[in-house]
């Protein structure tokens, strides 16, 4: 087997490590990859275009799934132009007047808006920090909370930015291997896989209601107990909040995917939900959902008068432009896989890693790979579109279709792990910025948090999927294992909080 197989992939990983440009890594990948299929860099150049890209994007599946990004990325776009994410933050705002009610309802807010790691990011920490400030709650556990309801929520989430990305991922690989496996009934099994997403967000609830904090989070919290410097109201009273605006739209969007996935599948003909679910094309009721969203929102947002025709209008399509970027890379990751696919590149890095180490440290591995990609690049789409398309085909070459799903989950939740403990992560930073936190303080505060739940994700719950055991079980026991840590390392605040009445 011709070694250079492994080109492409490796190119496109020590690329993204040393440039953080992983556009440009994944194109000078894709390049090479044509350009060794074909035995000449014109060729290749050609061959790229007009066979690889253009085959990748007229794929019904793919420009389905690309159109719902930009979609979602459009009613995104409306829902916080009309004031609905503002007015849901509102809501949540309101109750909270002591230290675990303000970061309970920080953690609530995290979770409600799900649709987008971005938009929670910016729109959590903005609206919390005046009442974390109030009761002297550090800026870096605010941050922190913010930063690890993001992208661990995003990517798990039923409707969000992410799964269009995830799934069409998982659909290349799927179809690669010719396995008859749905891609949307993957993508809800690898939930349960993901523990470092799932891990995280209970680590963040154990550190509210225990009250303990250890490392350098610990010395900000005391700090900012102690803190005797003036309050300011950072607040913006400017946009109104109708928290309609963005439920109803959204749960729209997810009841008819729900019932959309069932009548695609044949649900409404007697099949069950689990068959139903397996065989819906979920790129085609995803369109509707996601189109369907948009007309209930620009309809709310005329009814409420909360926007005009051209501002929602300007709203939509900067809500587009958002997603473009997105979108490029995961065409780029389409193109790359079907090129490792021509190659054999699976089939290769089976003979170097999967004959080597034995399959059930598949998972522990493609759980720490990609952490390290986005760790060094600071971007978790970016490290799926570079790993993902041979860690379907290596998982399934050295230990079956068993295998494949807990894998999926690893990659996907590895990714997340890795930008939560960069410095150069797009999230952690814009999580730093919208919780007014010096961004290294941030960094700092973080990594003891993230790298304590990676490695009980690793040991309770990764290698032991490799050996077939049940998620739920692995979760329960990284929960009781995080807890006791916490309660080992951890101190409550040396000084009381006094609380307020915020209304």
């Amino acid at each position: 087997m011709n070694w250079l197989a492994i080109l492409p992939p490796l190119i496109a990983i020590a690329m993204a490590l040393l440039t953080r440009e992983v556009l440009l890594s994944l194109v000078v990948a894709v390049f090479v990859g044509a350009t060794l299929i074909t035995g000449n860099p014109v060729s290749g150049f050609t061959e790229l275009l007009n066979t690889y890209l253009v085959g990748a994007l007229t794929d019904s599946w793919n420009v389905s799934i690309l159109v719902f990004c930009l979609l979602i990325g459009g009613l995104i776009g409306i829902v916080d132009k009309n004031g609905g994410t503002k007015g849901l933050a509102d809501v949540l705002v309101r109750r909270a007047v002591t230290t675990k009610s303000a970061l309970f309802s920080t953690w609530l807010l995290g979770i409600a808006i799900f649709f987008d790691d971005y938009a929670n990011s910016l729109i959590v920490g903005n609206s919390m920090r005046g009442i974390t400030d109030k009761l002297k709650i550090s800026r870096e556990k605010l941050a922190y909370v913010v930063d690890s309801t993001a992208a661990p929520v995003s990517s798990m989430a039923l409707i969000s930015t992410w799964v269009g990305m995830e799934l069409g991922l998982i659909q290349e690989g799927l179809e690669k291997l010719g396995l008859d496996m749905g891609a949307y009934d993957v993508f809800l099994q690898s939930i349960p896989y993901r523990f470092y997403s799932i891990l995280a967000l209970a680590f963040v609830l154990m550190i509210i209601f225990t009250g303990k904090d250890y490392g350098p989070m610990k010395k900000a919290e005391d700090s900012a107990k102690n803190s005797t410097a003036d309050i300011i109201d950072e607040t913006n009273p400017d946009l109104a909040g109708h928290w309609y605006n963005a439920v109803i739209p959204i749960v729209s969007v997810i009841m008819i995917t729900i019932v959309g996935l069932y009548q695609n599948g044949g649900g409404f003909e007697g099949a069950s939900i689990r068959e139903a679910f397996s065989a819906a094309d979920a790129s085609v009721v995803l369109l509707w959902a996601s189109f369907s969203g948009i007309i209930i929102a620009w309809t709310m947002s005329l009814a409420t008068k909360s926007l005009k025709i051209t501002e929602i209008s300007d709203a939509f399509v900067e809500g587009v432009k958002s997603m473009a970027v997105p979108s490029m890379i995961l065409a780029l990751a389409w193109t790359l896989g079907s090129i490792n696919s021509e190659l054999k590149t699976a089939e290769l890095m089976v003979q170097l890693i999967g004959n080597n180490l034995p399959s059930f440290l598949i998972p522990a591995i493609l759980f720490i790979v990609p952490a390290i990609v986005a760790f060094s690049t600071g971007t978790s789409w970016g490290t799926n579109a570079i790993v993902m398309p041979i860690a379907i085909e290596l998982s399934y070459l050295t230990g079956g279709a068993e295998l494949i799903v807990p894998t999926i989950g690893a990659v996907l939740t590895g990714a997340v792990m890795g930008d939560h403990l960069s410095p150069i992560s797009d999230t952690t930073i814009m999580s730093s910025m919208a919780s007014g936190c010096d961004h290294i303080a941030h960094v700092r505060t973080q990594i003891p948090y993230a790298a304590t739940v990676a490695a009980i994700a690793l040991v309770f719950g990764f290698i032991p999927a490799g050996l077939g055991f049940n998620p739920l079980i692995s979760l329960v026991l990284g929960m009781v294992a995080l807890y006791l840590i916490i309660n080992f390392l951890g101190d409550s605040s040396k000084q009381a909080i006094p609380v307020y009445d915020l209304d």
